[in-house]
């Protein structure tokens, strides 16, 4: 018989309203995990419109979020699309991520590196935008290399070559593009704890069981004072490290560009030219320390420096290109058209401007201004001449090169006052300038 007396289960709570958690992070309450979980699954799902989650990213710009607060936000951005499982790969795994920087090809030299000290290197890259180049653009110039894969395709490069560098898919936190996308066009990319969600949403989602962080600190950095990418990579320690995930960060120069080539093409070019043991002392400097890192956090006792001289790296790269399709021993892309920019008088060369470079390079075609604009794979700049060179007047700093003539007059605008010559050399800054392992 059934007992009419018993009271009615409860019913469930009424999700809140988007407004009344737009007014509460505009008024400086803390939003509830439950909250932010209905708001970015709401999102995703379509069923918040993109002008309420607009004004609610303006308001976590201005009042930030609590610690509590971003590791909710960062928890439902990755339960919002699937995880990796690299549970079938045998070695150890450990990533890294670069907050983007000028000539910052050392993916592609520190993935096959680690890889040949007995690590697995899964690496999820993405595109350039505006100075700043992105590592998927740069591995297209090689014909057939293939940047999409499969999950299995994914452990099967991992387990084959060791590493692999590919596109996330878009099964991988899908809440983060829509909401970067939203960042992009409504000023909102520049907040500490937007950045480092996103970042770390999508890293932690790929499954790997360590990861550093290399936060660019200079001119053409995202950050271009050091309190702020102190702040970013504590922040993004401490979200790696609350879950599960080993993470450390070292914070490196980018006042000029890392090594000689920027560009795509001419990046890859420099990067085949490390892993044959020719490559410029910056960049091998930074790729090592990073690689010394990666190694540490993956229990593994090896010696990079020796895997980089005896060729065992650049095999690494070799296999890693031609799991994904691409053939390492084709021809990379060639511009059309080359012109110089010279010292204006005898001395020493003091200063490099990182961001002027980059900006040159993107208007010679080698970057993008939106995300659906193609980019130039044979365009980019060459530095000639680095800060703490000798140079003779006339002398050429840098070589640009471009497939359109056109393209040459925006982009020595760009590069107007770059560059300083001195009668005296300069003091070189530091090229790792901290180790951060705690938020």
């Amino acid at each position: 018989m059934t007992d009419l007396t018993r009271e009615a289960d409860p019913p469930p709570p009424a999700p809140p309203a988007a407004v009344d958690l737009i007014l509460a992070k505009r008024d400086g309450r803390e939003l509830t995990d439950a909250e932010i979980a209905w708001l970015i699954a709401s999102y995703t799902a379509g069923a918040v419109p993109d002008e309420q989650v607009s004004a609610l990213l303006m308001a976590i710009y201005f009042r930030g979020m609590t610690p509590a607060e971003l590791r909710a936000w960062t928890s439902a951005m990755i339960s919002s699309g699937e995880r990796l499982d690299l549970g079938a790969v045998a070695a150890p795994t450990v990533d890294k991520h670069s907050t983007g920087g000028v000539g910052d090809k050392v993916s592609l030299i520190l993935a096959p590196l680690v890889a040949a000290c007995g690590a697995a290197v899964p690496q999820l890259s993405g595109r350039g935008l505006g100075h700043t180049g992105g590592t998927l653009d740069k591995l297209e110039s090689i014909p057939g290399w293939r940047a999409s894969l499969r999950a299995d395709e994914m452990v099967a490069v991992l387990n084959s070559a060791g590493c692999v560098i590919c596109a996330a898919g878009s099964g991988l936190a899908p809440a983060d593009r829509k909401l970067y996308a939203l960042r992009d066009i409504t000023g909102t990319v520049d907040s500490i704890p937007l950045i480092a969600s996103s970042i770390m949403s999508k890293k932690i989602a790929e499954g790997t069981a360590a990861l550093v962080l290399d936060v660019k600190v200079g001119s053409g950095a995202f950050m271009r004072e050091l309190p702020a990418a102190q702040e970013l990579a504590r922040t993004m320690v401490a979200l790696g490290v609350e879950a599960g995930v080993r993470t450390t960060a070292l914070l490196t120069g980018m006042d000029v560009p890392l090594g000689r080539a920027v560009g795509n093409a001419v990046e890859v070019e420099e990067a085949v030219a490390t892993l044959r043991g020719e490559g410029p002392p910056d960049l091998v400097d930074v790729t090592l320390a990073l690689a010394r890192e990666m190694l540490t956090l993956a229990g593994i006792d090896a010696d990079p420096a020796a895997a980089l001289a005896d060729g065992t790296a650049l095999d690494r790269y070799r296999l890693m290109i031609a799991a994904q399709g691409g053939d390492p021993d084709a021809p990379l892309p060639q511009a059309r058209h080359r012109e110089v920019l010279t010292a204006d008088q005898e001395g020493w060369l003091r200063r490099l401007d990182a961001r002027a470079v980059g900006v040159a390079a993107w208007r010679l075609g080698a970057g993008r201004a939106r995300k659906e604009d193609q980019v130039n794979h044979a365009a980019g700049i060459v530095c000639l001449a680095k800060p703490g060179d000798r140079v003779a007047a006339g002398q050429p700093i840098l070589e640009l090169r471009t497939d359109d003539e056109t393209r040459f007059g925006p982009a020595f605008a760009a590069l107007a006052g770059a560059t300083a010559v001195a009668p005296e050399p300069g003091a070189a800054g530091p090229l790792v300038i901290e180790r951060i392992t705690t938020g």
